[in-house]
């Protein structure tokens, strides 16, 4: 029975990395904005991190939300390593804090709906955005507690072309996929987790220095150590070990 669920989420975590887009430079990245910035169809973007994979070694319909995204990109030193440990390149970091503000840039214009936290850092958010982010455009709101379907129907309401929710997972990606399947009209559905807070200035962002040699993990941990302590603490062996064993059988 162990053997049958290791090989169920080896299989799983390799769905996702071949699913997964990795950019090399820096002209990649702007065509990349271009083509997330004129969707045809309602569409699906995810980022897949350390805690996106162990999530989808623990839960199916997880794995099933996520792996349904239309565009899934590489977020972090953890995937960073398990790219290495498969002799990949693991491509430039495209993080969603900082990939989702060059996005709701380039959507300047164009209605935006901020979905999740709760106020006054979602109000904060929205006044960023409004003011510094995409000014011509109009952005709308609601809170990261609501139903799916409540959720839905503003959507269906207000139209707007780019949908930004920061719930976590996997809330976020459960509601995606609801509203990819269900839209009858071009957007962009992002799964932002907590951009809507580092937007709203609840959580500060780390040190330059630590973002660039991917730390920036350790310095969330260290403002938030109840809430980031399973996520980080236990969760990163946890992907350490996973890696370390997926990697092996892989070269096998």
């Amino acid at each position: 029975m162990h053997q049958h669920i290791e090989k169920g989420w080896s299989r799983r975590w390799r769905n996702i990395l071949d699913k997964t887009h990795r950019v090399g430079t820096y002209s990649e990245l702007q065509e990349l904005l271009t083509a997330l910035s004129a969707p045809v169809t309602p569409q699906m973007l995810a980022f897949v991190n350390a805690h996106a994979m162990n999530l989808i070694a623990e839960s199916i319909s997880f794995y099933e939300a996520i792996h349904s995204a239309d565009i899934l990109l590489r977020d972090g030193s953890g995937m960073a390593t398990l790219f290495r440990l498969l002799a990949q390149s693991p491509g430039v970091n495209l993080n969603g804090t900082d990939m989702i503000p060059a996005i709701i840039s380039r959507y300047d214009g164009r209605t935006i709906a901020l979905l999740g936290s709760l106020d006054p850092y979602l109000h904060n958010a929205v006044a960023r955005v409004g003011h510094v982010l995409a000014p011509q455009s109009e952005v709308m709101k609601a809170n990261g507690f609501l139903e799916a379907a409540t959720y839905l129907a503003l959507v269906l309401e207000r139209r707007p072309a780019l949908i930004i929710l920061g719930m976590g997972m996997p809330k976020q990606e459960q509601v995606a996929t609801l509203l990819r399947r269900t839209l009858p009209f071009p957007c962009l559905i992002v799964c932002g987790g907590a951009i809507i807070d580092f937007l709203g200035a609840k959580v500060p962002r780390a040190p330059i220095l630590m973002r660039k040699v991917g730390l920036e993990w350790l310095y969330r941990l260290a403002l938030e150590p109840r809430r980031l302590f399973l996520r980080y603490v236990v969760g990163n062996p946890q992907f350490v070990l996973r890696a370390l064993k997926f990697a092996f059988v892989t070269k096998q």
